[in-house]
């Protein structure tokens, strides 16, 4: 049996669930989505407000002021806005922003940098993202969780 012949009684299903909506529910609106509001009766008073659907915005990262800062990644964003040098070869390096936590941005827009934490034998979990027009994130649990970096 062809995928479309074996996808017919869904199609077929579908189709009856929107007619039987749209019986029930009144014409759909101009969006195609919902019913049409009702017409203002003759008296002149204008039908109930219904609000209007915003479109879903991505999700908004915390923010959080330079100032408020562990003093480690203020002096990170201090070495990063003189050019260096760098404490760790990684530093610098491109961040693909993989998990799409941050606005998307083209190849090479994002690099990260190390926030020294203390008593970490390693680089530890403290990044900062920062992007090629200035906009800068901080994570401080190895890039599950983002703040953009706002000055004082």
């Amino acid at each position: 049996m062809s995928p479309f012949r074996a996808a017919l009684p869904r199609l077929a299903a579908a189709l009856l669930a929107s007619a039987l909506a749209c019986s029930v529910g009144g014409a759909p609106g101009p969006d195609g989505l919902g019913p049409q509001a009702a017409a203002a009766p003759e008296s002149g008073t204008a039908p109930p407000h219904v609000p209007q659907a915003r479109p879903v915005e991505p999700h908004q990262p915390d923010t959080v002021r330079a100032s408020r800062l562990p003093e480690e990644a203020r002096r990170t964003l201090a070495i990063i806005a003189g050019g260096g040098p760098f404490p760790y070869r990684q530093d610098g390096a491109e961040f693909r922003n993989r998990e799409r936590h941050l606005p998307r941005r083209g190849p090479g827009y994002y690099r990260e940098y190390t926030v020294p934490t203390p008593g970490s034998t390693d680089r530890g979990a403290r990044r900062i993202v920062a992007g090629r027009d200035g906009d800068r994130w901080y994570t401080d649990d190895h890039y599950r969780r983002f703040r953009r970096i706002e000055d004082p």
